[in-house]
């Protein structure tokens, strides 16, 4: 196997070795880029969902005090009112969602289904647990959600949650006396669940990938073309006439040209050792003629 072959076979299995590792790190770090991107979404979407709660229980029910004598509105309710904000987006962005999945809530649509049930009761098992994070599959493809428990904090709560006597008529005339009631203080009675797509920074983060390898194989590429002409400039060329030139030297041609020697390298101290070699194989010859 000649020199650049071996060169060149030493540097694909380098190449290939570095073009793996780096694309294993790169994608580990590209992805858990993406995932907190979509956290940091989720969080986002969460915060939004608390100032609506936190805006309507501060300014909104004082307003509705004396309507909500004679007419339950729903609009007075913090987690009502953060819901449908909330529902907003999503008719712009069908994917994202909101719910304050309820294990007994009031109204029918809150009511905790299938994983969100294991949400809350993941929360009620572990009073000191503040957030969950995690990862589902849904027809659209993977959705990241951020959950927080819902804790009555707060005793006015109770006077619509306790139970059906103490709750106003106005509300049981709404919502009837089955649900939403039983409810005590510091419980945990559900959680605020953000859904955001994954798919987006996902398709982001993998064209990123795919640039990026490209990227280190183009320029890889290029490194071994340059120095392959290198080696083949410095190295094999020279070493090649002086192989020819030692071959006819060794069939006993005189008249072979001297080596040209230029610079200090290793290839240089090899054309010196052969000239002086050749100077003394023709002397040699010389002597035997005579």
């Amino acid at each position: 196997m000649k020199l650049l072959a071996k060169f060149n076979l030493i540097f694909i299995l380098v190449m290939a070795l570095g073009v793996a590792v780096s694309g294993w790190i790169s994608r580990g770090l590209l992805q858990a880029q993406a995932r907190e991107e979509v956290i940091g979404t989720g969080r986002l979407m969460m915060e939004k969902a608390l100032a609506v709660r936190g805006y309507t229980t501060n300014h909104i029910q004082k307003l509705l005090q004396t309507q909500m004598q004679y007419e339950f509105l729903p609009q007075s309710v913090p987690s009502f009112a953060a819901t449908e904000v909330l529902a907003t987006l999503q008719k712009s962005y069908p994917q994202f969602g909101y719910k304050e999945a309820t294990l007994n809530p009031t109204n029918p649509r809150d009511r905790a289904v299938g994983w969100e049930v294991d949400i809350v009761n993941s929360f009620r098992s572990n009073g000191e647990l503040k957030e969950l994070v995690g990862v589902r599959e849904t027809p659209t493809g993977a959705s990241l959600y951020v959950a927080r428990p819902l804790r009555i904090t707060n005793p006015a709560c109770l006077q619509c949650h306790s139970s059906v006597e103490a709750a106003p008529k106005t509300m049981i005339e709404k919502y009837g006396p089955a649900n939403g009631f039983g409810w005590q203080l510091n419980e945990i009675v559900g959680a605020q669940v953000v859904s955001v797509p994954m798919e987006l920074p996902l398709k982001r983060a993998n064209d990123n990938f795919r640039l990026f390898i490209s990227a280190l194989i183009g320029v890889f590429v290029v490194v071994g073309i340059v120095l392959n002409v290198m080696i083949w400039l410095v190295v094999v060329r020279p070493v090649t006439q002086l192989s020819e030139l030692a071959d006819r030297v060794s069939q006993g041609d005189l008249n072979a040209p001297e080596f040209a020697v230029k610079g200090k390298d290793e290839i240089a101290v090899l054309a010196e050792s052969f000239s002086r070699m050749r100077a003394s194989v023709v002397q040699a010859m010389k002597m035997l003629d005579n």
